[in-house]
C-alpha cells in the first residue's frame, strides 16, 4: 500500500470509530456549552470524539500537523501532511437532537486537499475521496447532478455564528436565491450539504465563512465527484475565511452571478 492509502485507511478508521461515540450518545443526557457565541455550541462528545482522532493520528502519524475544532490539533514546521478535523459538524443539530451531523477528516498533503472523508452515523453512509481517485459512498462511485437550470435545482445554505451582529448575515443572499431556485434547505451541517452535492441529492450549496475544517474534507469529494467548489468570486475555496459555493459546476455561475447581485 502507498501512504496515501495507508492515510485514507487511517481517516476511514478514525471516522467509523468516533462515529460509533456519536451514534451512542445520541438522544441522551449532554454537557453543553457555548463558544464564540451563545449559538455557537460545544459538547463532551465533540471533545472525545476529537480527543480519540488526534490521539490516534499523534501516536500513528507523529511527524503529521494537526488542524482541529476544539483546538487540540498541533502545528509541525515543515509536515508535508496536515489533518484538518471537525470531530463533530453538526453539533447544533446533535445537542437537539436533531438527525443530521457527522465526522469530517480531511488531510492536506503539500497544502492541497488530498484525502477526504465524512462519516453520517445515524445514515450509516461513509463518504471519502482522493485526489484524482474519484468520490465514493462506500464502495458505491458517486457523481454530481446533471442539472443545468437552476430554477430546476435544490439547493441548501448555512448561516454564520455571528448572524445576530454581522451585517453579513447571508439574508439577503438567502432571500433571492430563494426565488431563483426550484428549493433551498437549510440543514446546519456543512460537511454533509457539500457530500450531498457530490452524490447528486443537492444541486448547489453556498455558505459564508467557512473554517477549514467545514470544507477540508467536503470540499475533495465534491470536485472529485465532478463538481466545482468556489468561493463567491470564483478563486480558492479551500482557505480559510471564504465563501464557500459549491455545485454540480453546471449551474456554478448563475450561481456566483446572483450572490454577486445580492
Amino acid at each position: 500500500m502507498s501512504e496515501t492509502d495507508d492515510i485514507f485507511a487511517l481517516a476511514r478508521r478514525l471516522a467509523l470509530e468516533a462515529g460509533a461515540i456519536q451514534r451512542e450518545r445520541y438522544e441522551t443526557a449532554l454537557e453543553i456549552q457555548t463558544k464564540s457565541a451563545a449559538v455557537d455550541l460545544v459538547t463532551e462528545v465533540d471533545r472525545a470524539c476529537e480527543a480519540l482522532v488526534v490521539s490516534a493520528i499523534e501516536k500513528e502519524r507523529p511527524d503529521d500537523a494537526i488542524l482541529a475544532e476544539e483546538g487540540s490539533g498541533r502545528d509541525v514546521a515543515g509536515a508535508t501532511w496536515r489533518w484538518v478535523i471537525d470531530p463533530l459538524d453538526g453539533t447544533t443539530n446533535f445537542a437537539h437532537g436533531y438527525p443530521r451531523f457527522c465526522v469530517s477528516i480531511g488531510v492536506e498533503r503539500e497544502g492541497e486537499a488530498h484525502v477526504g472523508v465524512v462519516y453520517d452515523p445515524l445514515m450509516g453512509e461513509l463518504y471519502h475521496a482522493i485526489q484524482g481517485r474519484g468520490a465514493f459512498r462506500g464502495e458505491q462511485a458517486i457523481r454530481v447532478s446533471p442539472e443545468t437550470r437552476l430554477d430546476r435545482a435544490l439547493l441548501a445554505t448555512g448561516f454564520a455564528y455571528d448572524r445576530r451582529d454581522s451585517e453579513r448575515d447571508n439574508m439577503r443572499n438567502f432571500g433571492t436565491m430563494l426565488k431563483e431556485a426550484r428549493a433551498l434547505r437549510r440543514d446546519g451541517s456543512a460537511a454533509l450539504d457539500l457530500c450531498y452535492v457530490a452524490c447528486g441529492r443537492l444541486d448547489g450549496y453556498w455558505e459564508l465563512r467557512l473554517a477549514p475544517w467545514d470544507v477540508a474534507a467536503g470540499g475533495l469529494i465534491v470536485e472529485e465527484a465532478g463538481g466545482r467548489m468556489s468561493d463567491m468570486a470564483g478563486g480558492d475555496a479551500h482557505r480559510e475565511g471564504h465563501t464557500v459555493v459549491s455545485s454540480n459546476g453546471a449551474i456554478h455561475d448563475r450561481m456566483l452571478e446572483i450572490l454577486e447581485d445580492a
